[in-house]
């Protein structure tokens, strides 16, 4: 099952999607919130009910009203939380190894994540960056879940069970910002939090499992062989596969939630996928070539994310009309006594 959130007339609703049709499911079943939010809290009952609906639409037992004039957005727009994880060693390794710096071991210790900024959510359509995003604007290939079970202290065995849905997320990064203010080893902050997109829509767990996989050796959870690619204007610059995570996404659930709840709502990314952003494409292509030319995303251009089972999430990236940069508020250093 697809679920998907779309405007009407600026207003919110919650939909299945079916046969290139959205279908309003609060029309179908009163028992359903109008929204993907408290939808999620109700977790699995509401859901099951949801799943009732589908069918019947599928098999015709219910005709129901195909919503005309809409837009879509993400399909979980007001999230709880939105944290991003680190699961791909292949990305890892190579970033390093583009920056002549060792494989960190403690990455097959234990799966880390970043709280990043789950108010600027968003969906399909465009991205609006400030001109200083624009200094290294990149793009990360990711597929992201959503929770629509409260948790503490999680293990990763029973982890996948509170795992409502999938979507492909597009984790983007101003690289300049990013790599100064983490020069300060305290993590991505105004690199990351203007934007992190997922959609189009929810998929459901019981829709991937005709791609489900053995986890890695030594890990536990839940793992699928979807394909990832992404195009940027037409043109093909990234190809990965969800098998390729080393950390499954229970293992991720299971320390996010030692010693804390996790909630219904919470977005939780996979982290980027080999070859899954420019910012790794970029340090390959100059290590081996020193007059490699450099990508970076501008203004107009178009990303398109593919991942199997979950659709094609496509943005539009738009500089903002201003001449505002942080960039120019850096103090010059004072020497200390």
């Amino acid at each position: 099952m697809k679920l998907v959130s779309y405007k009407t007339e600026d207003e919110e609703h919650l939909g299945v999607f079916i046969n290139g049709h959205i279908y309003n499911l609060h029309s179908c079943d009163k028992l359903i919130p109008d929204n993907m939010r408290d939808f999620l809290f109700e977790g699995e009952e509401l859901m099951e009910h949801a799943k009732r609906v589908h069918r019947d639409i599928r098999s015709g037992k219910l005709v129901a009203r195909q919503e005309v004039f809409y837009e879509l957005i993400a399909p979980v727009p007001h999230p709880t939380s939105c944290r991003d994880g680190y699961a791909f060693r292949q990305h890892v390794a190579a970033a390093r190894r583009n920056r002549k710096v060792p494989m960190i071991e403690e990455f097959d210790q234990y799966p880390v994540f970043y709280f990043t900024n789950h108010n600027s959510i968003q969906g399909p359509g465009d991205i609006r960056c400030m001109p200083d995003h624009f200094n290294k604007l990149d793009f990360e290939l990711e597929v992201a879940v959503v929770l629509n079970k409260k948790g503490r202290n999680i293990r990763a065995h029973e982890a996948d069970e509170y795992i409502a849905g999938f979507m492909v997320m597009n984790d983007m990064s101003a690289r300049t910002l990013q790599m100064e203010e983490m020069l300060l080893n305290l993590g991505p902050a105004k690199g990351k939090d203007f934007s992190t997109v997922i959609g189009p829509w929810l998929v459901t767990p019981d829709e991937l499992t005709q791609y489900r996989v053995a986890p890695r050796e030594g890990h536990t959870g839940n793992a699928y062989d979807l394909k990832m690619k992404c195009w940027v204007n037409g043109n093909q610059v990234s190809q990965g596969t969800m098998a390729d995570m080393d950390w499954t996404f229970a293992e991720i659930i299971e320390r996010a939630s030692y010693g804390c709840d996790v909630l219904p709502g919470d977005v939780i990314g996979s982290g980027t996928v080999g070859t899954g952003c420019f910012l790794e494409l970029n340090g390959t292509g100059l290590l081996n070539d020193p007059d490699y030319k450099v990508q970076w995303l501008q203004p107009g251009d178009i990303v398109e994310m593919e991942v199997t089972g979950l659709g094609v999430l496509s943005n539009t990236i738009i500089k903002e009309q201003t001449d505002w940069s942080i960039l120019d508020q850096k103090k010059t250093s004072v020497e200390t006594l």
